[in-house]
């Protein structure tokens, strides 16, 4: 009796089936407005902050902003953490696309709510909220299209993923440009165009309405969603997986850690910067935006670069050397406060974006480290929970260096890409996916 011949293997686009086109295209818009909603905040965190502190027209303390901005930024991160472990043990029990709607619904509800807070602690609430759903799209996604498209993909998969963030990124930095121009024209006050930019976040909302319609559940979940029931949260510590789950917790809590005390201090530098602090606060919010333009365009290419790097040696080793480069580019940009100008700054800026190409080696290489119905659960749990400690970070880096010196906070933070490689030498590799 002959055996059965597998299906052809997959070279080209075109020969994508209509249902990995469109999961494809699904977790690519999710990941698109995961990083609008994500980086509208640091656009405009320190005059809004101060905004919503002020009391009877009396200016409030800088290094009370400072504190109050990154207690926000941080319970951003928490909820973050929190989105991706919750809504990834939805995703392994409700299904990918089913949990993708709500995960995008859910940040783009409480995005948009944001303009409406009054107090610094509603601002948290909502920043908390929006972040649920953040990190749990990121678990989702990733798990969806590890599962529906081609394993030898994974590398250019992850990084496209990971642009899909950055181009979102650019639209926060399109709408803040935007409403910078229209202040400009003096069709609305500063203030309120602080405000109003979190609308944009809604608009995510709209995409859910075809993604439940066009998109369905992949063939594995459903597979084994059939055969059993998913296992318990508890069984990433059990024998079988514990070892991956505190390798992949630590790696991703100390890199995550130094990522984000410089994504989001980052605006703080520039504001800080003499060339920078002399400009109308218009002027400095524009200046803010073009920033992270040249952050994430550095990005964008960082991740085909981490791709190419986990073609040639596997996923382990382009993570240890991406961590390195990472750490290299802070510690040289961020020793002294005077070493550079604010053009040259920039620069940094677009080098240290190339090295954030790291992050994108995540979402393929994490997925298939756990068995099918702990999937979005274990990547989601694991990396997003690296954020709780990064959210205490991005505080503490802060509170024990002098008020309005950056430069040393974001010096510090760099250190820590140092030990993040080393323990990224013990990370668990596919062996057939390095190649």
């Amino acid at each position: 009796m002959s055996q059965p011949t597998s299906p052809p293997e997959i070279t080209k686009l075109s020969e994508l089936s209509p249902h990995q086109r469109r999961s494809g295209i699904a977790a690519w818009l999710g990941w698109l407005f995961d990083g609008l909603d994500m980086h509208i905040y640091t656009l405009v965190a320190t005059p809004f902050v101060a905004a919503l502190l002020m009391h009877d027209g009396l200016m409030p303390d800088p290094k009370d902003v400072d504190t109050k901005a990154s207690i926000i930024q941080a319970a951003f991160l928490v909820g973050w953490a929190l989105g991706g472990g919750f809504f990834g043990r939805l995703g392994d029990v409700l299904g990918r696309s089913r949990t993708l709607v709500l995960t995008i619904l859910f940040y783009a509800g409480f995005t948009g709510l944001s303009a409406f807070c009054t107090e610094w602690w509603h601002l948290l609430i909502c920043r908390f909220l929006s972040a649920l759903g953040i990190g749990g799209e990121w678990a989702v996604g990733a798990s969806l299209l590890s599962e529906t498209w081609p394993k030898k993909w994974r590398p250019w998969i992850a990084a496209t993923l990971q642009t899909a963030v950055n181009m979102g990124v650019l639209l926060a930095c399109a709408a803040g440009a935007t409403f910078a121009w229209i202040v400009s024209q003096g069709w609305m006050t500063e203030a309120m165009s602080h405000r109003i930019v979190f609308l944009v976040g809604i608009l995510p909302a709209l995409i859910t309405l075809w993604i439940r319609k066009a998109v369905p559940e992949t063939e594995e979940w459903s597979a084994a969603a059939t055969k059993r029931k998913p296992p318990q949260i508890r069984e990433l510590f059990g024998p079988q997986v514990a070892s991956t789950t505190w390798r992949v917790l630590v790696i991703c809590a100390v890199s995550l850690t130094a990522h984000w005390a410089f994504m989001f201090w980052q605006q703080s530098l520039i504001r800080a910067l003499p060339e920078v602090k002399a400009l109308p606060g218009i002027e400095q919010t524009r200046a803010v935006v073009e920033a992270l333009v040249w952050i994430m365009s550095g990005s964008i290419l960082g991740n085909y670069v981490a791709g190419f790097l986990a073609k040639i040696w596997g996923y382990r080793f382009a993570i240890v050397i991406m961590l390195l480069g990472y750490a290299a580019a802070m510690l040289t940009a961020f020793h002294s406060v005077s070493a550079w100008t604010h053009e040259q700054m920039l620069i940094w800026y677009a080098v240290i974006g190339l090295c954030q190409g790291v992050f994108g080696l995540f979402t393929m290489c994490l997925p298939p480290l756990f068995p099918t119905l702990l999937r979005t659960t274990g990547a989601g749990f694991c990396y997003n929970i690296g954020r709780i400690v990064a959210a205490i970070g991005t505080v503490v880096f802060k509170l024990y260096v002098p008020v309005g010196d950056y430069h040393q906070a974001l010096y510090l933070a760099g250190w820590l890409f140092i030990p993040a490689a080393a323990i990224a030498l013990l990370l668990p590799e596919e062996k057939e996916e390095a190649a």
